[in-house]
């Protein structure tokens, strides 16, 4: 079968990653014609938005996108592209497994762990009032006309939102993820002790799903206490899923536990449409130069992969970039024990390297 595919090659290093992630897929045997689009920089220099319309509608058309690093302006006023990616096609679900891989410099061992992350709401909601503004005033004055605690004048508001909806929404998809993959265990990520409220309402619904689903094990834990036992026992835990904010701080945990953002793959998953990208940055200084780590671009590959039912080639394509970063002859600086540039792979090198596995 074949499949049309978005691909936003990103700024910076994107581009180069992103060539090696077509070389990639393309040997791994699955019909893909990619349809390539721009966001971020290029897009700002080329179109002046650093999320075209065509972009969007071209991810709408075909269901599936890939997308390069990529860097938003700062200070500019202009959107973030993965911010506005999430919120235009409504990809409410960010998935993020972290597993080791032997031949990356890690301090923990045997990690075995994916992070369900709510995409859309939370304290990430975009609800904000600036200190001094008239709104902030309206905003505060109307709080402290409802509420025993009293909020400053001077103060900048942020409103945390969570809603029934999409709780509910997050959860279900952390359980069928679950399920699919043969997962065992679910953990509700929350801080209802403290927001009795929002993280109550969170909690209370995740606690509903999971009587839909008695053939996998539920618990909850409170997110300080979740990343002390990640760092204790992280082999207690599978699946955890848990509200925006958390799940941003915990899935690069998680990250650095098995060697950094390098070797991280995503996926942002909706209704209609998914996208996958790598979560680390756009390294402008090392643009250009061949000398890219391509690993958790690829691997956001092999994730997209899987996402569209082609279990068989996303396996080869894991196999294939394990088997080169455990041999480790041929594989950029960064994943060198040594470091050492000057016994690095290109990122050209890195890339045949796994197709050679293919």
């Amino acid at each position: 079968m074949a499949y049309r595919v978005t691909l936003i090659p990103g700024d910076g290093i994107g581009p180069e990653v992103s060539e090696a992630t077509q070389r990639v897929l393309d040997a791994a045997g699955v019909g893909i014609e990619w349809d390539v689009r721009q966001a971020g920089m290029n897009a700002l220099e080329s179109q002046g938005d650093v999320l075209p319309e065509a972009t969007l509608e071209s991810i709408r058309q075909n269901r599936i996108g890939l997308k390069g690093p990529m860097t938003t302006p700062i200070g500019t006023g202009f959107r973030s592209v993965n911010v506005g990616l999430r919120q235009a096609l409504g990809l409410y679900a960010n998935l993020r497994p972290g597993k080791s891989m032997d031949g990356v410099q890690s301090t923990f061992k045997d990690i075995d762990l994916v992070i369900v992350r709510e995409n859309l709401e939370g304290m990430y909601s975009g609800v904000e009032f600036d200190t001094g503004t008239v709104d902030a005033a309206e905003v505060i004055a109307a709080i402290n006309a409802h509420s025993k605690k009293k909020v400053d004048p001077t103060a900048a508001i942020s409103i945390k939102i969570i809603t029934d909806e999409k709780s509910r929404q997050i959860v279900k998809y952390a359980f069928e993820y679950a399920r699919a993959n043969n997962r065992k265990k679910v953990t509700a990520v929350h801080k209802a002790n403290i927001m009795k409220f929002s993280d109550g309402l969170f909690l209370r619904v995740a606690q509903e799903v999971a009587a839909e689903y008695p053939d996998i094990e539920f618990n909850d834990r409170i997110i300080d206490n979740m990343c002390m036992q990640l760092m204790q026992k992280p082999q207690e835990y599978d699946v955890l899923v848990m509200p925006n904010l958390y799940g941003d701080i915990v899935s690069d945990l998680v990250a650095g536990m098995v060697g950094g953002l390098g070797v991280a793959p995503s996926g942002n998953i909706g209704p209609d449409s998914a996208v996958f990208e790598p979560i680390h940055g756009s390294a402008p200084s090392h643009a250009g130069k061949n000398e890219a780590n391509p690993t958790a671009m690829i691997l956001s590959g092999a994730l997209m992969l899987r996402h569209l039912g082609e279990q068989a080639a996303a396996e080869r394509v894991e196999a294939a970039v394990a088997g080169v970063i455990r041999d480790g002859d041929d594989v950029t600086y960064d994943l060198r024990e040594d470091r050492d540039p000057g016994k690095a792979a290109t990122t050209t090198r890195m890339t045949d390297a796994i197709i050679e596995r293919l």
